[in-house]
């Protein structure tokens, strides 16, 4: 009977231990299994989410141009000079893309005065909204000459004789850190003229050299611009050489097309390759192209831009009060031209009575609901790149 007892008992603590054995394994197993299964979510989480990024983007502009109403989109064809009145009033009532700054919106202002005042332009606009300065440096920096930035901005060529091509980017960087302070996106900048002429009207704006200095010039600025999140702007195709001042008159341009490819279009082309967000188009006449109206108005000079030169971001005017423009046509006629040459963005204070024209204008069909919507599209995409839209 003893032995029978024993015997019962070993065999019930052999099995506890066979199956306490197993259980460690299945343990052992479902915590290998349970740490794939892990790594496994994980790794698809990584996947989705580049994806995502891939297309956040265009994700982004598609949703947002889905809800804009045609109006809203002439809207965001309009950089405008900020208005002496009604400010916030003609952002809602017009839906403007942008705002440009000139010296009265900084006069006898701080910084956290100018600063204030772009939030509630920000915060007025059902898009967020592109705030840009001139802010060439030198002769060209209304932060400068209203005192909000201190130093001043120097002009390129003061900063590369003082240090170089590294005086440059590093100027860039100080502007990087003003603008993200301000809440300006775009200073109007790098100037892509070739002008060796100090007595020229563009001399004292650019970098003052040649063809293949003004290209290694705009390709640095462009390539520092990018990393910095700023927008660049390359002005003023197709190049103003040593012509004469087309704010107070208007200018004809007698170049060949032959010595425009060789020397103007090169810093032009070198900004394209390095990834330049805009190009800004100049007000001259310039005959080799088309010698009936200013580059800004003229199709065959954004032809070029977008054809020959290949670019495919944002074209933009200089401003349209400006004599070389305003004294060959209405400013009504000039912003539906504009558009209609190939424009994605018009700088302009006449925007109030311009954006009524433009929407006649495509009730008419003179201008077409599917280039509305590929100029709109490029300046979202900016939008969104620029950080503008989350």
């Amino acid at each position: 009977m003893k032995k029978s007892i024993l015997m019962s008992l070993m065999f019930l603590s052999a099995l506890f231990i066979l199956t306490a054995c197993g259980n460690t394994a299945t343990d052992s197993s479902e915590n290998s299994s349970s740490k794939k299964s892990s790594e496994t979510t994980k790794q698809t989480e990584q996947t989705t989410e580049s994806k995502n990024e891939e297309m956040t983007v265009k994700e982004k502009v598609d949703k947002l141009l889905a809800t804009m109403t045609v109006e809203e989109k002439v809207g965001q064809l309009f950089m405008a000079r900020v208005p002496e009145q009604n400010q916030v009033a003609d952002i809602q009532n017009y839906h403007l893309g942008g705002y440009l700054l000139f010296d009265r919106d900084m006069e006898n202002r701080g910084q956290a005065d100018v600063k204030q005042v772009i939030e509630s332009y920000q915060e007025a606009s059902k898009t967020p909204m592109f705030i840009g300065s001139d802010e060439e440096g030198g002769i060209v920096s209304r932060l400068s000459r209203n005192q909000i930035v201190s130093p001043a901005f120097k002009s390129p060529q003061e900063l590369y004789q003082e240090n170089g091509w590294e005086g440059i980017t590093q100027e860039i960087d100080r502007k990087a850190q003003v603008f993200g302070e301000l809440g300006i996106q775009l200073g109007m900048f790098p100037d892509a003229d070739v002008s060796t002429d100090p007595q020229s009207f563009i001399y004292d704006r650019t970098i003052g050299m040649d063809a293949e200095g003004t290209s290694h010039y705009v390709k640095l600025s462009v390539e520092e611009m990018k990393k910095q999140k700023l927008g660049s702007t390359l002005k003023h195709f197709p190049g103003y050489g040593n012509n004469r001042d087309s704010h107070v008159e208007i200018v004809t341009d007698d170049r060949s097309l032959d010595e425009l490819r060789k020397s103007d279009f090169l810093p032009f082309e070198a900004g394209i390759r390095a990834g330049a967000d805009s190009i800004m188009v100049s007000h001259n006449i310039v005959q080799a192209i088309d010698g009936d109206r200013p580059a800004s108005i003229s199709k065959p000079v954004h032809d070029v831009i977008r054809n020959e030169l290949g670019f495919r971001g944002v074209i933009m005017t200089d401003d349209m009060d400006m004599a070389g423009l305003a004294n060959f046509i209405s400013q009504e006629e000039a912003g539906l031209q504009a558009l209609q040459a190939g424009n994605d963005m018009i700088l302009s204070s006449s925007y109030s009575t311009q954006i009524p024209y433009i929407l006649e204008a495509i009730k008419k069909g003179e201008y077409s609901e599917e280039q509305l919507e590929q100029s709109v599209e490029r300046l979202l995409t900016w939008k969104v790149e620029l950080g503008l839209i989350k």
